[in-house]
C-alpha cells in the first residue's frame, strides 16, 4: 500500500511513482544549440573578462563563449576542460550566481547575467557525448603518485598528474570513485549517472588506478604510502559530521544530512526513501538545503530549515535559498536547537532564539517546538582522523603554497586543507594546482 504525505513519522512511498521522476527531473536542462548560440550572444566578450577573474579555475570563459558563438562547442569543451577537467559537474553545481554570473557585466548593466554555467555545461556535454577525450598523455616520467581520496580534487590532480606522464593511484575509502559529486550533491542537479559516467570519460587520459575501500587508519598509512611513492596528495575531504550538541540527539530519526544525500543518490527507486512527514533541517549551508528540498521533493508535508544567524549570513546563496522557498521549504533564521524531544524516536525539536552581541552569538530564554520526525543535521563536517605527523591548524590540514604540508613529499588539497572555500569548483582548482607543484617537484 501506497503511503500518503499525511501517514505519521518517517515513510517511503510518500508519492505516485510518476510523481518521483517529475520531481527529479534536471533542474536547468541543457540548452538546444540553436539557444546556446543565442545566448552566447549575449557575451560582450570583455577585454579584461571578470567573470574569468571570478572563476576559481580562471577559465578563459570569453574565449569558450566566442568558441560557442562560432559553432564549435567542442573547441569551447577543450577551452575549459584545460583548467577544470571537472568541468561538466561544475556547470551543473557550481553557484555561478555568486561567482562568474554575478560578476558578469550584463549582470551590472542590466541584472540578467550571461548564462555562463548553463553554456559550459552545453559544450562539456557536446563533447563527452562523443566519448572524446581532449588530452594525451606524456610519455611516461617513472614517478609515481599516490592521491588519497577520489573526490573532485583528488579527481582533477589524478588527471593532470596522468597527463604529465606519471603513474597515478588513487584510493577512496567508498566503494566507488567520485567522492562529492557521486555522493553529497542533490540528485535534481546531476541525474542520472552523469558523475560515474564523467569519472569513466577522465579515467581514459591513462596512467591512473584506482583502489576503493581504502583510507588513512583503513588499510593505508602515511609513512608506508610515502615509502612507496615518490609523492602523495592527501585529498580525503571531510568525513566528519559536527555533532549538534543537544539533547535528544541520540533519538532516532536524528540523522546526518550528508548520509541522507548520499542514500538518495545511490538509490535508484526512490519510492523506497524514507522521509518524515515534519522534517526539520539543521544548518544554513548548501548540504541544508539540498537536504531540505529533497525531503519535501520526496514527499514530506511540513520542511524547515532552522539556522542560528540571520539570512545574510547563510553560506547557502541567496539563489539556493529561493530554491528552497519556491519548494515549499520555510527557512527560520537566528534560532539554534536546545533538545529533541520523543519518545525512543524525535516526535519535536526545541529551538531557542539567538542574539548577536559583542560576545558573540547567545541563546535567549525564549523558545518554541517545532513537530518534527525526522530532524537532519547539516551543521558542518570535520576532518575525521589526522593522518601522522601533519600540522593541522583551524581543523584542516595546514599547506603553503599549491598544497606543500607540514611533511616532506605530501600535498594536501580539497575541503581537507587549510584555506579557499569548500565547493566543487575550489577543490578542483586546488588539486589541478597541487599536482602542478608535484609535477615541478618531481622533475627537479
Amino acid at each position: 500500500m501506497t503511503n500518503s504525505p499525511l501517514t505519521p513519522g518517517v515513510a517511503s512511498g510518500r508519492l505516485a511513482p510518476d510523481e518521483y521522476a517529475l520531481n527529479f527531473a534536471d533542474i536547468a536542462p541543457r540548452f538546444a544549440p540553436h539557444e546556446a548560440r543565442v545566448a552566447a550572444d549575449r557575451c560582450y566578450f570583455c577585454h579584461d573578462a571578470p567573470c574569468m577573474t571570478a572563476c576559481p579555475t580562471t577559465i578563459d570563459i570569453p574565449l569558450f563563449i566566442r568558441q560557442i558563438a562560432t559553432g564549435t562547442p567542442e573547441a569551447a569543451a577543450k577551452t575549459i576542460f584545460s583548467q577544470n577537467i571537472l568541468g561538466g559537474m561544475c556547470a551543473r553545481v557550481c553557484p555561478t550566481e555568486t561567482l562568474c554570473e554575478e560578476a558578469c557585466v550584463r549582470e551590472a548593466a542590466e541584472g540578467k547575467p550571461v548564462e555562463i554555467g548553463r553554456l559550459q555545461r552545453y559544450a562539456t556535454d557536446s563533447l563527452m557525448e562523443k566519448g572524446v577525450h581532449p588530452f594525451t598523455r606524456a610519455k611516461a616520467s617513472g614517478k609515481t603518485v599516490a592521491v588519497v581520496g577520489a573526490g573532485p580534487a583528488g579527481l582533477a590532480a589524478a588527471h593532470r598528474l596522468a597527463m604529465k606522464g606519471h603513474a597515478v593511484t588513487v584510493y577512496d575509502a567508498r566503494a566507488k570513485a567520485g567522492g562529492l559529486n557521486e555522493f553529497g550533491i542533490a540528485s535534481y542537479k546531476a541525474p542520472g549517472s552523469f558523475a560515474a559516467d564523467e569519472v569513466a570519460w577522465l579515467m581514459k587520459i591513462g596512467g591512473i588506478r584506482v583502489e576503493t575501500g581504502k583510507a588513512i587508519g583503513k588499510g593505508l598509512t602515511l609513512d608506508a604510502l610515502r615509502k612507496e611513492f615518490d609523492a602523495v596528495l592527501l585529498a580525503v575531504g571531510l568525513a566528519g559530521v559536527n555533532a549538534l550538541r543537544a539533547e535528544g540527539e541520540a533519538l532516532k530519526n536524528v540523522v546526518n544530512a550528508v548520509d541522507f544525500i548520499a542514500e538518495l543518490r545511490q538509490q535508484p527507486d526512490r519510492a523506497r526513501l524514507k522521509v518524515g512527514r515534519d522534517v526539520v533541517v539543521i544548518g544554513g549551508g548548501m548540504t541544508a538545503v539540498d537536504a531540505a528540498v529533497q525531503s519535501k521533493l520526496l514527499g514530506a508535508e511540513n520542511v524547515t530549515i532552522a539556522y542560528r544567524r540571520g539570512r545574510e549570513k547563510m553560506s547557502a546563496s541567496p539563489y539556493e535559498q529561493e530554491l528552497a522557498a519556491s519548494k515549499g521549504v520555510r527557512i527560520l533564521h537566528n534560532v539554534a536547537p536546545v533538545r529533541v524531544t520523543g519518545e525512543g524516536a524525535a516526535q519535536e525539536v526545541e529551538l531557542a532564539y539567538t542574539e548577536e552581541g559583542p560576545g558573540g552569538l547567545k541563546l535567549s530564554a525564549q523558545t518554541f517546538r517545532l513537530k518534527a520526525d525526522q530532524v537532519m543535521k547539516a551543521i558542518g563536517q570535520t576532518l575525521s582522523g589526522t593522518p601522522e605527523g601533519l600540522r593541522i591548524e583551524g581543523a584542516k590540514i595546514a599547506v603553503t603554497g599549491a598544497g606543500r604540508t607540514s611533511v616532506a613529499g605530501v600535498w594536501a588539497a580539497g575541503d581537507c586543507a587549510q584555506g579557499g572555500e569548500d565547493l566543487t569548483v575550489t577543490a578542483v582548482a586546488e588539486g589541478r594546482d597541487a599536482a602542478e607543484d608535484i609535477h615541478a617537484s618531481l622533475a627537479g
